[in-house]
């Protein structure tokens, strides 16, 4: 659904200038669109003189260690806050227990399956990323991009685009970004440390993953334990992009990823070739996302959540409803 009437951005506008101390958020195990949209807002509003907090419940994942302002990322704000901004996050459970008690004062987001669960809604599902909504509206908010805002949405953009290859990929995207460059954004170094420079950890993680591969018709799927991440290293609790990895296989028009996290969870990650909407697939499992690419958390031991999402599929599939 579309939610971008002038009207709200104008309201949006008045909040933020109101605002003193502002906290902004975006979903669990973030991406790279989620931190970027985070840094480059926060940024944003830092350079307008607001005191800003910028929090995840989970950690910086290490290839965006690099972005200005990073580091400055906690996982429990402290303190009282009288604007609460999130960004990326089409779910409020998305953000976490610690975060979605309070209802958002304003939300950015560009995923399909958004409902509009904050005071003022932004959300524009034919965008190729948060960030490219945020650069085109921030200075319409009277926001300033700077070289470190621009590297932080660039950033963002060339991640959740997978380096600009996405089914959804258009000219307005390739504009934007072009824009965020004259600003002095650097695009190979962005691109090569979001998407390409991979840790030795990263690596081991990946090859255990793709050494559980399996293929049932025009459907692959892997499995990433929590043994796994022990016995490489490896300290996130994502799948290292191993699932956008999957995705570049030839034979088959849907992969997904099922990566074990703890307490009887798993988190499911599908991506899909054009044609096919897997957002109605993670829907089923109360996920949401892309045509191309969406996800859910399921709780149950991952055999059970393989079995269903694995039959579910196949349904999916079966059932014509690649539209």
């Amino acid at each position: 659904m579309i939610m971008n009437d002038p009207q709200t951005l104008i309201a949006m506008r008045e909040t933020l200038q109101s605002a003193q101390r502002i906290l902004i958020t975006s979903h669990i195990r973030p991406d790279g669109d989620a931190i970027g949209s985070m840094l480059g807002f926060g940024l944003a509003l830092r350079q307008a003189g607001k005191d800003v907090v910028m929090a995840l419940s989970d950690s910086v994942p290490p290839n965006m260690l690099h972005l200005p302002g990073s580091r400055d990322i906690v996982r429990a704000p402290q303190g009282k806050f009288d604007t609460f901004i999130v960004v990326d996050a089409a779910d409020i459970k998305r953000i976490g227990a610690a975060f979605n008690s309070h209802q958002p004062d304003i939300q950015v987001d560009h995923h399909i399956t958004n409902p509009g669960y904050a005071r003022l809604n932004w959300v524009d599902p034919e965008a190729v990323a948060t960030a490219a909504i945020l650069a085109e509206i921030l200075p319409q908010l009277g926001l300033e991009i700077s070289l470190p805002v621009a590297e932080a949405l660039l950033t963002a953009i060339i991640t959740d685009t997978i380096g600009f290859r996405t089914s959804n990929m258009n000219p307005k995207a390739l504009r934007i970004a072009a824009d965020l460059m004259e600003k002095g954004a650097n695009l190979p170094e962005l691109y090569y440390r979001g998407l390409v420079q991979r840790s030795f950890e990263e690596a081991r993680y990946w090859g255990v993953g793709l050494s559980t591969l399996q293929k049932k018709g025009r459907i692959i799927w892997s499995t990433l334990t929590q043994a796994d991440r022990r016995t490489v290293g490896y300290n996130g609790n994502d799948d290292a992009d191993l699932a956008n990895l999957l995705s570049s296989i030839s034979e088959c028009d849907i992969a997904i990823l099922f990566n074990e996290q703890k307490h009887d969870h798993v988190k499911v990650s599908w991506r899909a070739q054009p044609g096919w909407d897997v957002s109605k697939l993670a829907a089923q499992f109360g996920g949401g996302g892309h045509p191309a690419a969406a996800g859910a958390e399921i709780n149950s031991s991952l055999e059970e959540v393989q079995a269903k999402v694995l039959a579910a599929t196949e349904d999916f599939m079966s059932g014509n409803s690649n539209s």
